[in-house]
């Protein structure tokens, strides 16, 4: 066991009870969009574009080296964009499931297949994450810290997004299912080590899911979202990463 293995557990268990409780927290309901998610988008935003995606251009070198995917040209790049297309997608799956329900039967929430299609990918999405919280350890602990807490304050804004379209679903079933799914990648790392190359290509499908989670829900009209604080919430947050 290394020995910030369990630092790394503890923050699994962290993040798994932002799932289970945020439903709990009212101030993040209403219109305008509550400050604390604009806040917590820009945070998480922050870690993307003044971590992450610096990483995977040092990472596009191993992958360059390996032979994995020589139809892609190896571009790391290219798995970024997958990740914003795929939540992308999941995005128009739920609104179109919700609009088809509302004229069909006036209930407001997803249908169960739009449903299981979603948790299903929100759980691989969240045991990546899982996942790389051990490989966030060989950095050290600052390294674990900073991005546990940017996909801390992320798990607000899906989660918050995941009950808007799923309700009483996602209450009663799928808030268990993504955070026991963050567990089970959490101890798929512990036995499964990928490679430098490998392992960007989770980091940079997390990189554009990111990106696609957090702007869908901070620019639509409707959501009268709050730029300061998400203003606020970035250049905090790029301060501190070019600090540690």
């Amino acid at each position: 066991m290394h020995s910030l293995e369990p630092a790394t557990l503890a923050a699994a268990l962290a993040l798994t009870l932002v799932h289970l409780t945020a439903g709990n927290l009212r101030l993040l309901e209403g219109i305008p969009r509550s400050r604390w998610l604009s806040l917590a988008g820009g945070i998480s935003v922050a870690y993307v574009f003044v971590h992450l995606l610096p990483e995977l251009q040092e990472g596009q070198a191993a992958f360059n080296d390996s032979e994995w995917l020589p139809f892609l040209e190896r571009d790391v790049w290219l798995i970024a964009l997958s990740g914003l297309a795929a939540f992308y997608g999941l995005e128009r799956l739920a609104l179109t499931s919700r609009w088809r329900r509302r004229e069909e039967s006036g209930e407001d929430s997803t249908g169960s297949a739009a449903f299981w299609v979603s948790i299903g990918s929100f759980a691989l999405y969240n045991g990546l994450i899982g996942y790389l919280l051990l490989e966030r350890e060989e950095d050290g602990l600052v390294a674990l810290t900073t991005f546990a807490f940017a996909m801390a304050v992320h798990f607000l804004v899906t989660d918050f997004s995941l009950r808007e379209h799923h309700k009483q679903a996602y209450a009663e079933v799928g808030r268990w299912i993504v955070s026991l799914a963050l567990i089970a990648g959490w101890a798929v790392g512990l036995a499964v080590e990928l490679s430098a190359a490998a392992i960007t290509v989770p980091l940079a499908f997390l990189g554009g899911g990111v990106i696609l989670n957090v702007l869908k829900e901070e620019l639509p009209t409707e959501r009268q979202s709050r730029f300061g604080p998400f203003l606020a919430g970035a250049s905090a947050y790029t301060v501190v990463l070019l600090a540690v």
